[in-house]
């Protein structure tokens, strides 16, 4: 009798435990960052390289390539989608499309931005990659190429798999290098309404109505993940960049973003316009100036020193005529696990040369970054 008594106890505690790991496994992680979006300088940081699951946010890097996409005349803003059976029966959000029917490329990129709609989303996937799972590999790559080093998309939409992950700093990443990158698409982000078949859908971004200077960008949810939120704002001349992942409620989330991006705009850096330098040619050099910035570019991460130094070297010398007077640099950036990410960069080439290799490099597909360093980074070559 004992025995069995025992034995239904253990079975009960065995359920029990199962009953905690499951709720532990779905909880959100909470995880925040708000940076500059020109300069990519912190301003804030919790939890930022916490993977968690990004859920709609994810859609930021669907529009990524189909912006690149339209950049490289792949499709065109008047182009048309075919919406297969497998997009059309994507869950909602959704447009509620048709198996067989056609959707502009301009409709599918406010579809993504203001409804969030994830029929459309597989519907850009399939029509860049062929398919959804081709499509999710491109994604990785890019996040990859982009310096996003613990970002693995598996989907276009961010419905839920357990094997895509991202973090709050991987996507301020990517939400600097949209804007960046195709400034003649980033207004869109802004939009509040978007009409589709003379049916109005509205955004239900509460942050892009309530907060002053707000210009997008992208909310995200599934249970798993809890309430995701990516937000730019732009006062006085000055843009950042708020990323919150993880919340327990949309109030909650939009509460906790509006306080973050007011004290960032509150600190002296942003209550007035900042002093920039002129362009730094010290190569060889260390360089320390107080009140100066010192611009350059980031062009790839890697996990030993020597692909970075050796990538530095490649790209100095075959864009000699806009990186002249600028200076290799490794950096290294201690992770997790005690691993070490050596950051392959070309320093002291001025504001002007920093973005112009940028763009040069962005046509050829190569990943690149404007990178401006505080003042008292000391920094010294290779």
């Amino acid at each position: 009798m004992q025995s069995a008594v025992n034995s239904k106890l253990f079975l009960i505690g065995v359920f029990a435990l199962s009953l905690i790991f499951s709720a532990t496994a779905s909880n959100a992680k909470y995880a925040s960052l708000v940076i500059d979006a020109k300069t990519g300088e912190l301003l804030h940081a919790v939890n930022e390289n916490t993977r968690n699951y990004p859920a709609s946010l994810t859609k930021l890097m669907t529009l990524y390539l189909l912006f690149e996409a339209i950049e490289q005349k792949k499709v065109g803003l008047s182009s048309r989608l075919v919406v297969s059976r497998k997009a059309a029966n994507r869950p909602a959000s959704k447009l509620g499309l048709k198996s067989g029917e056609l959707i502009k490329v301009s409709d599918a990129i406010m579809a993504i931005i203001v409804k969030s709609a994830n029929d459309v989303a597989s519907v850009i996937a399939e029509s860049i990659g062929g398919s959804e799972r081709r499509f999710a590999l491109k994604m990785t790559a890019k996040a990859r190429k982009l310096g996003m080093s613990r970002t693995t998309f598996r989907n276009a939409s961010g419905l839920p798999h357990r094997g895509q992950m991202s973090t709050a700093k991987d996507m301020a990443v990517l939400t600097r290098a949209i804007i960046s990158h195709f400034p003649k698409y980033y207004h869109l982000f802004s939009r509040k309404i978007f009409i589709f078949k003379g049916r109005t859908y509205r955004t239900h971004n509460k942050v892009l109505k309530t907060f002053k200077g707000a210009e997008g960008m992208k909310t995200g949810y599934i249970h798993a993940s809890g309430y995701n939120l990516i937000t730019t704002a732009k006062r006085n001349g000055r843009r950042i960049i708020g990323v919150v992942f993880g919340s327990n409620t949309s109030r909650a989330r939009n509460r906790h973003m509006k306080k973050l991006l007011n004290r960032a705009f509150r600190t002296s850096k942003f209550s007035k316009p900042a002093i920039r330098s002129k362009p730094l040619n010290n190569k060889n050099a260390a360089i320390s100036i107080k009140n100066k910035r010192i611009w350059g570019v980031q062009v790839g991460a890697f996990y030993t020193r020597k692909p970075a130094l050796k990538l530095a070297k490649i790209i100095s010398k075959k864009y000699a005529n806009v990186l002249n007077g600028g200076h290799i640099k490794v950096m290294p950036l201690q992770k997790s696990r005690n691993r070490i990410l050596y950051r392959s960069r070309i320093l002291g080439i001025g504001k002007r040369n920093a973005y112009r290799t940028c763009k040069i490099l962005k046509k050829y597909d190569k990943p690149c970054l404007t990178i401006n360093l505080h003042s008292s980074t000391e920094v010294a070559s290779r």
